[in-house]
Parts: structure tokens; C-alpha cells; sequence
């Protein structure tokens, strides 16, 4: 399979879902070190240009690997990045993903991620065919909860995250999402 085979892009009524490029390093370098939006979230920062144009790189090749499906997320009016989200994680039978997402605090409270997050849910379950998509979530993290209950995902009070303690685990199995055809 080639890149282009491994990406799709995805159009909401506000969004486009976009591979990402390399000049939105000043974009994956603040999301991924600014200490606000990253307060709820462990992960390996990309704290200069050098380090934000890695990432790009190693996630756009493992989207051409099909390890990862990843998209910039941006306005229709505007190219500009303003968040990510991702299915990724996948199990080994192919059946399962998890998704994760950031978005600009000046985005946040519009509709935005969710609007994605529905976007990527269909993708998921109809063209992927999956069975079930996880989603990993700081106890402390109201909004991210929320957005969660609200596409219909469910709390798995019986499993815990072994590499954060502090993560929630939710779920959303392709029976529970009513699909758009």
C-alpha cells in the first residue's frame, strides 16, 4: 500500500482533516510543550523546531506503514493547524484503536473536537471496520470526559491504565455509535 492509499482525508461541516505537514511544526512544537495543554497528558515533548519536524516525520511514516491514522486538524476557511487526532494503538487482530486528540486552547468550548472526534469515529468503525475504539483520559480532565459521554463512550470502571494511574479508560463499541452511512 502506498501513502496516499493509507490516507484519507476527512471534511466536517467546519473541518478538514488533513495530513499533516512540516510547516505546521510551530503548531505540533506548542501543543506538544506548552505546560497548559499539556497538563492532563504524559507524553515526549517537541520542544523545538528540530524536534517538532521529527515528529511530523515519524508520524507521516507511520501513517504510510498503516501503523497510524493521524490528521491536522484546520478550519475550511483556513489552513492553519489548530489541533490533532488520531487512531492509533491498534490491536493486533486489527479490531480495535485508540483515539486521541489536542486542540489550541483558543478552539476549545466551540464544538471543534467534537465535531472531529465524530469524524474519526465514523471513519473507524465503517471504513476500518473496528470493533471497538478506546479512549485513555486524565480523571482530571472534565472537558475531555465530557466530549467522551457525549459520543457515546463509556467508562470501564474494571480496567486501568498501567502506564498512568491517573487515566481513565472509556470505550464506545461499533454496536453503541450509529453510524452516518
Amino acid at each position: 500500500m502506498n501513502s496516499i492509499e493509507n490516507f484519507q482525508e476527512l471534511e466536517t461541516n467546519r473541518l478538514r482533516l488533513r495530513r499533516l505537514e512540516e510547516n505546521d511544526w510551530p503548531m505540533i512544537l506548542y501543543l506538544r510543550s506548552d505546560k497548559e495543554v499539556n497538563k492532563y497528558v504524559n507524553r515526549q515533548s517537541a520542544e523545538t523546531k528540530e524536534k517538532a519536524l521529527a515528529f511530523i516525520t515519524k508520524t507521516n511514516n507511520d501513517i504510510n506503514n498503516g501503523q497510524l491514522h493521524q490528521w491536522c486538524i484546520s478550519l475550511k476557511n483556513s489552513p492553519a493547524m489548530i489541533g490533532n487526532i488520531c487512531l492509533w494503538n491498534f490491536s493486533q487482530d486489527r479490531k480495535t484503536a485508540e483515539i486521541g486528540y489536542d486542540l489550541s486552547p483558543e478552539f476549545q468550548g466551540q464544538g471543534i473536537m467534537n465535531e472531529a472526534v465524530k469524524a474519526v469515529l465514523n471513519f473507524g468503525f465503517i471504513q476500518l471496520e473496528l470493533d471497538l475504539i478506546e479512549a485513555f483520559t486524565s480523571k482530571r480532565n472534565e472537558s475531555s470526559k465530557k466530549l467522551l459521554l457525549r459520543n457515546n463512550f463509556k467508562w470501564n470502571g474494571s480496567r486501568n491504565d498501567p502506564d498512568d494511574p491517573d487515566n481513565l479508560i472509556y470505550e464506545i463499541y461499533k454496536e453503541n455509535y450509529r453510524c452516518k452511512p
